[in-house]
């Protein structure tokens, strides 16, 4: 496949459009190639230099990222900017960014994959940004230990940045919204969830947190949003043969 193909493959499973009055993001493909077929796709968080020198490496002659290069506001390419693009054009590499239509997605999306990691049902929509809903809040067949569910969502054994076990210890309702959502915590308040799932916290609702009586897990930003990259990538080797890699390049944030 091109980097137009696939393009038009990861487009129309992640639906830009939706998301284009609401969206920061210029979502699509960001950076083309010479038009070479491409047998391998890369998958990393962040377009920073390091996730395309690991792309090259690996042989990818694209990467998709949920963090890409350009934004709605125009930006020179010089200093640090024009090294990562180089890096890009020196290797061949191709760029795809996809940042709200990844966190949404009802199925590769970040916040439905974490969803299904911890185990809810009756998955509805939560967490509005910009007049979108971005996350999702779901509900457990039968209470769940507040550590239960830490070690469901990092079954690698990766630690969260931080928790605030303010709520019930044994969970019920759950909201989710990956990346740094701190002040969705305030729709969890009202709707009465037991726990809401992000990836980093404010120090400003540390207190509304705790006298509200809601737990918060604050999961690491970084981490939250390693999730849909890799649902996207097992999908896009199932259908279409491609080899995938997911390159690691954890903030620790």
């Amino acid at each position: 496949m091109t980097a137009v193909d696939l393009d038009r493959w990861l487009s129309g499973v992640l639906k830009p459009e939706m998301f284009a009055e609401a969206d920061p993001s210029r979502n699509g493909l960001q950076v083309d190639n010479d038009g070479r077929d491409i047998s391998c796709v890369a998958f990393a968080v962040d377009a920073c230099r390091d996730s395309f020198e690991r792309a090259a490496a690996a042989g990818a002659g694209m990467l998709v990222v949920h963090h890409g290069l350009f934004w709605k506001e125009a930006e020179c390419v010089t200093g640090p900017l024009y090294q990562r693009i180089k890096t890009l054009f020196d290797n061949n590499i191709a760029l795809y960014a996809s940042h709200l239509p990844l966190d949404a997605h009802p199925l590769v999306g970040h916040n439905a994959g974490l969803a299904a990691r911890i185990g809810l049902e009756r998955l509805e929509p939560f967490g509005i940004w910009r007049g979108l809903p971005i996350g999702f809040k779901g509900f457990f067949s039968e209470p769940v230990h507040l550590d239960v569910v830490l070690s469901r969502l990092f079954p690698d054994g990766k630690k969260p940045l931080a928790v605030l076990p303010f709520g019930q210890q044994n969970v019920c309702s759950v909201g989710i919204v990956s990346g740094g959502a701190s002040d969705e915590v305030w729709q969890a308040i009202d709707e009465k969830l037991d726990l809401f799932i992000t990836g980093e916290i404010s120090h400003e609702i540390y207190h509304p947190s705790q006298e509200h009586g809601i737990s918060v897990i604050a999961g690491g930003h970084y981490q939250t949003e390693t999730v849909g990259l890799k649902l996207l990538a097992e999908k896009l080797a199932l259908e279409t043969g491609l080899e995938t890699v997911f390159i690691d390049v954890p903030t620790g944030l």
